[in-house]
């Protein structure tokens, strides 16, 4: 990734922000175009040379195509897109979010050159289970691979954890018990699902890799 230029879905959000820092303080980077709702300015505690680094460009994501030109010249595309089912207000709004903008935008990349997609899920992702939080993620994994991209990597980490601007009660239980949980569903911090993608786009194997919840908590 030298010098590349790499787009960036879900700034905002944990894994996302925590992906925005890792990409621009990596001197191997060297633009990050992040796709935002709305202005936003560097996260606090970067030199200005790092800040210099980031191109915010605020899109509609219901109407990306009119956006296409920030995907220009963008190398691998990372989505970190994400809501709840109690945030977007829906399940159809949900999907809209965790699926559609997902694939839109991984279409628009690799009609305009983007080679490798890295792609954050979820543990349990799939296509064909009965709860729809894990369908829709499934189904977002399915959609994207069968874009063609010459590179696919599917981080599926189980809860999240790291500095949110809300309280949520189940990480914070879960913290408390991490101890206690198996290694397979144990905690995850979004720095650590960050740095898997980062990891991976600087190996940028071809083929679709799929990184599981234990071996982003070993890292």
């Amino acid at each position: 990734m030298n010098g590349r230029r790499v787009l960036l879905l879900g700034a905002t959000g944990l894994v996302g922000g925590q992906l925005l820092r890792q990409l621009l303080a990596d001197a191997r980077v060297g633009t990050v175009v992040a796709l935002v709702r709305r202005p936003m300015a560097p996260p606090p505690g970067i030199t200005r040379e790092q800040a210099a680094k980031l191109d915010a460009r605020v899109v509609d994501f219901d109407r990306l195509e009119e956006s296409a030109d920030a995907f220009t010249g963008a190398g691998q595309l990372f989505c970190a897109l994400g809501t709840t089912i109690r945030e977007a207000g829906s399940q159809e709004r949900f999907r809209r979010v965790d699926h559609d903008y997902p694939v839109d935008a991984g279409r628009i990349g690799q009609q305009l050159g983007a080679s490798h997609y890295l792609l954050v899920s979820s543990m349990g992702a799939d296509p064909g289970s009965r709860i729809f939080y894990t369908r829709t993620k499934g189904e977002v994994e399915r959609d994207v691979i069968a874009l063609g991209y010459r590179s696919v990597t599917i981080v599926r980490p189980s809860l999240l954890l790291g500095e949110r601007g809300e309280f949520r009660l189940g990480e914070e239980i879960a913290k408390r018990f991490a101890w206690a949980t198996p290694r397979k569903w144990k905690p995850v911090q979004a720095r650590d699902v960050a740095a898997a993608l980062v990891e991976a786009a600087h190996e940028d194997r071809p083929g679709v890799r799929i990184v599981e919840s234990a071996e982003i908590e070993r890292r």
